[in-house]
């Protein structure tokens, strides 16, 4: 089975913290992100940069199975 490269670890990363991120928001009305750089163009870069990230996750979905597991291969 494949490994997963280098962009793949990239957007799941960058997702697991646009994930984080928004449960922060919903539990307690507090953006990570805004609160680190403030309300201007590089949050909004990097919102942008986290949704490109999800939706390259989404279509690839089905060939992370033939890769193999993030958490590793059992054999």
């Amino acid at each position: 089975m494949q490994k997963l490269n280098a962009l793949d670890w990239i957007t799941l990363i960058l997702v697991i913290i646009g994930g984080l991120n928004w449960g922060l928001v919903g539990l307690f009305n507090f953006n990570l992100v805004t609160a680190i750089f403030g309300e201007n163009i590089v949050s909004s870069i990097i919102f942008v940069i986290v949704g490109l990230s999800a939706l390259y996750l989404a279509i690839g979905a089905g060939s992370f199975s033939k890769k193999g597991s993030v958490a590793g291969d059992q054999v």
